[in-house]
């Protein structure tokens, strides 16, 4: 077989254990040679049509638009137009892609500059077992609006044993080729190779053995309710029969997402993403990314509107000036003696992680716009809670969030999606320490488990180089009225706590069969109208169990003619007295919001009006992609004594919105009711 090769220059990082080969100047990985394998990328396709839906092995890419609003746009493979060895010595080597912005190709490509500011770096580490990436983006005085929905990396690893072209020479023990290289031909029979990756990891208790992207695809798969879940009906390997695979069953917080990736068992290889930092990604800790899915694709993801919507799309104005560096971030490759556990590729991807955490932030990167350690500042201090009708006493919460971030209201980082944050968490006693916070305005931030609300200091605080900052103690005041006469829930930004039923069994991941994670099953969502067909969910308090008797979403009611319906809840609740002198609180908050609304009303459902509506909220689709949470939400109510009666009481929470279907609804995290204020706090 005869196959014409057009003309693509390269440059190659080697640095003895790892080889690393790139286009030039376009800056893409096209192979990655490794431990007696060929390439750890796919080579199925040709050089230039290589990758994930037709696209290339690995790759920076964006999504970009002139518009003002929405979360799609311009899907944008970021290539270099030149190319400069940065660095080249005996300990390392970094080299620069960069691509540079012209008013000519306005409306065409994405005005951001990328020349030294936008660099495609790739830094290799003399005796290290991987390469790091990162990129520079920068916005100029006076050049157009735009804006970005989403950057990454995305890589696609081998996936197939057998195959019928190759890339590289390369003989091996289990390698049949039969090949020669003429010029400007390659003539090739196709072999058989022992080299592909089926196991995913990227947690302990989430890993597997994962189907094949042709299992996606007709007839092999069967698209369900929207195209990234897809049933295996007739999969190369009958095993995966009858699963869905939905990419979002593996999508992970941001303070969780540190190392994930994939393993080949013969040999044992594994090809791992570790992000060191969390500083350049968007919308704090409890935002959710993607991470590996089937492909065998790894990625990292900077910035995206996943479980979010259009909040977290970064918009600029014109003449907006704006520059981020996006990483590094490493690429890790480890290696097993014949015969060892595989698995025991992951245990050492860990302790791999723990280092380059470690060594946060690094020394080695020569931009300018990195800055050192030396170079920025450290701040600390402590986080004590006050709140009198729990405790008289300051309480210290182990495990709360503490973070910076860019100047805002309260909650306003969870939003942020165009400069840095730096989190950490508080020990047993409360104390905390941030480090290595670049220079910059911040405000001081923190989530606390247990306790609703954000704790926001709102005195600007300006990092300089070199400075360590004591705040003292910080006390947090949650927010709080009166003693709680009721509450549903644990405060924790996630509705996890409350009953996530079985999945219908034609629709299972076997991973998430009894897991803790059993909200990632694909189709719950429909299970609220299998069990409440007749009428919505009622809640007594004193009776009922929010883990078993409170569905973790309210979502909207299927109808016998494939339409949707809004729905009611309802919360019984006794009361013994009613104190005519005060008012009343309901504190609701929200781990999600779609497209919803949520009306609260008091022992009466055919007011004229709600006591209280929120409006439309939230584009996070968090209950269509297994997230449990999404952006959060705290709503507090003024309930009027007079709306309330001595004996039995209902509030009546109502999401009337349903034109768009099953995904319209929100996901509670925790109501509280409050009596009126004791008297002397009033």
């Amino acid at each position: 077989m005869f196959a014409s090769a057009c003309v693509i220059f390269h440059v190659m990082m080697d640095n003895g254990i790892v080889q690393v080969t790139l286009s030039k100047p376009d800056g893409i990985v096209t192979g990655i040679r490794y431990n007696g394998i060929d390439n750890l990328l796919e080579i199925r396709n040709e050089e230039s049509n290589r990758g994930l839906n037709g696209k290339y092995c690995r790759y920076w890419d964006l999504v970009w638009s002139s518009a003002t609003t929405g979360t799609t746009g311009t899907f944008d493979v970021i290539k270099g137009t030149s190319f400069t060895v940065i660095m080249q010595n005996d300990e390392q080597v970094e080299l620069s892609f960069t691509r540079i912005w012209d008013p000519s190709q306005e409306g065409q490509l994405v005005p951001l500059n990328i020349d030294k500011r936008f660099a495609r770096r790739f830094i290799m580490l003399r005796g290290c077992s991987g390469f790091y990436s990162y990129a520079i983006y920068e916005h100029l005085k006076d050049w157009p609006a735009f804006q970005l929905a989403e950057t990454r990396i995305a890589f696609k690893l081998r996936k197939d044993k057998y195959t019928n072209s190759l890339n590289f020479l390369y003989i091996g023990k289990r390698n049949k080729i039969m090949c020669t290289v003429a010029p400007l031909r390659v003539i090739c029979v196709a072999f058989w190779i022992e080299k592909s990756f089926h196991y995913m990891a990227m947690a302990d208790n989430r890993q597997r053995y994962m189907p094949l992207p042709d299992d996606r695809l007709p007839p092999r798969g069967q698209a369900l309710a929207y195209p990234e879940a897809v049933l295996l009906v007739n999969p190369v390997e009958p095993e995966f029969k009858g699963e869905v695979d939905d990419k979002y069953q593996y999508s992970c917080d941001n303070k969780d997402s540190k190392v994930h990736g994939w393993i080949c068992t013969e040999p044992p290889v594994g090809f791992w993403l570790i992000t060191p930092s969390q500083e350049f990604r968007s919308g704090g800790p409890f935002k959710q990314n993607l991470t590996s899915h089937v492909g065998p694709t790894t990625l990292a993801v900077f910035l995206s509107a996943h479980y979010s919507g259009e909040d977290l799309v970064s918009k600029f104005a014109v003449g907006e000036e704006w520059k981020k560096v996006f990483g590094p971030v490493f690429m890790y490759v480890n290696s097993a003696y014949e015969g060892n556990d595989p698995l025991s590729l992951w245990e050492d991807a860990k302790l791999q992680m723990v280092k380059e955490v470690q060594s946060w932030p690094y020394s080695f990167p020569a931009s300018e716009d990195f800055p050192k350690s030396r170079q920025r500042g450290n701040v600390r201090g402590r986080l004590l809670i006050q709140d009198r009708y729990v405790s008289d006493d300051y309480v210290s919460i182990n495990g709360a969030y503490v973070g910076l971030a860019p100047p805002g209201d309260v909650g306003s980082w969870q939003r942020e999606c165009k400069d840095y944050q730096f989190w950490t968490t508080t020990d047993e006693d409360g104390y905390f320490c941030i480090n290595g916070v670049r220079t910059g305005d911040y405000n001081l931030n923190a989530s606390v488990p247990g306790f609703i609300g954000d704790y926001h200091y709102d005195v600007v605080m300006t990092i300089t180089s070199g400075c360590d900052i004591d705040m003292g103690d910080l006390v947090y005041k949650p927010p709080r009225d009166g003693p709680t006469l009721w509450e549903i829930g644990i405060p924790d930004r996630s509705a996890a706590e409350f009953y996530v039923p079985d999945p219908n069994p034609k629709y299972i991941n076997k991973l998430f069969v009894n897991h803790p994670d059993r909200f990632r099953q694909y189709g719950l969502w429909e299970r609220y109208s299998e069990l409440y067909s007749d009428q919505d969910l009622v809640y007594t308090v004193g009776v009922s169990d929010y883990s078993k008797d409170w569905f973790f979403a309210q979502v909207t009611r299927k109808k016998d003619d494939n339409k949707y319906q809004g729905t009611t809840w309802q919360i019984k609740f006794k009361l013994e007295n009613v104190d005519k002198t005060g008012s009343y609180k309901l504190r609701v908050a929200l781990a999600s919001a779609n497209y919803s609304e949520l009306q609260v009303w008091v022992n009466d459902p055919k007011a004229n009006r709600p006591l209280f509506t929120s409006g439309m909220i939230g584009k996070d689709n968090s209950i269509a992609r297994h997230g449990i949470h999404g952006l959060y939400w705290l709503y507090n109510v003024d309930v009027p004594s007079s709306r309330l009666v001595e004996g039995d009481n209902i509030i009546y929470l109502t999401q009337p919105r349903s034109t768009t279907g099953p995904f319209q609804g929100i996901m509670y995290d925790y109501l509280r009711l409050e009596g009126p204020p004791s008297p002397s706090s009033r």
